[in-house]
């Protein structure tokens, strides 16, 4: 079983592509020097517009804070807590109805050649085998009896099982491995 604990402090902090912000990465994943998926956390505080990732699939959940919504052409998203959003990473998009409040947030960026992985929520429950797992703690939570902190990741292929009164944002990617 592949198995790889972030704690905070092992994640690095940047400003976001477009100079509005900064992002906690948390993990990466890259292959010939291309990102192939990135997971993220950041805060969105007023409206303006999102930074452009061309070829990337994003995936958004808020974590806390009201939300937003996310608007563009052809595109308009409204991001609530706790809901994953996925929209292109390429489309230019604006967040709006911030009306002064933070909403901090967590992200999922994909390679488009890979398929779109899967973002829920889980709470004492197994998970089976498939893909890689990417576990982040929203509060204190076991995992297979390894104890994860608020804000902790875990990177494993399964399969596991959640024990806590907290919920894990769960995101399985398909098609991937992480050389460890």
């Amino acid at each position: 079983m592949i198995l790889r604990h972030l704690t905070p402090a092992d994640y690095t902090r940047q400003p976001w592509k477009n100079g509005r912000g900064v992002t906690v990465e948390m993990w990466r994943l890259e292959a010939d020097g291309q990102l192939l998926a990135r997971l993220s956390r950041a805060s969105v505080v007023e409206d303006g517009p999102f930074s452009l990732f061309p070829g990337i699939e994003r995936n958004l959940t808020v974590l806390s804070g009201p939300g937003f919504r996310l608007m563009g052409e052809g595109h308009d998203f409204r991001c609530d807590p706790l809901i994953p959003v996925a929209f292109p990473g390429d489309v230019a998009l604006t967040a709006t109805e911030t009306n002064g409040q933070q909403s901090d947030d967590f992200n999922v960026m994909t390679a488009r050649g890979l398929p779109k992985p899967e973002v829920a929520l889980a709470q004492n429950d197994s998970l089976p085998v498939g893909g890689l797992l990417a576990l982040y703690a929203l509060g204190p939570v076991l995992v297979d009896r390894r104890q994860l902190e608020r804000e902790d990741l875990l990177i494993t292929n399964g399969p596991v099982t959640l024990t806590g009164d907290w919920p894990v944002l769960v995101v399985r990617f398909q098609g991937l491995t992480d050389a460890f």
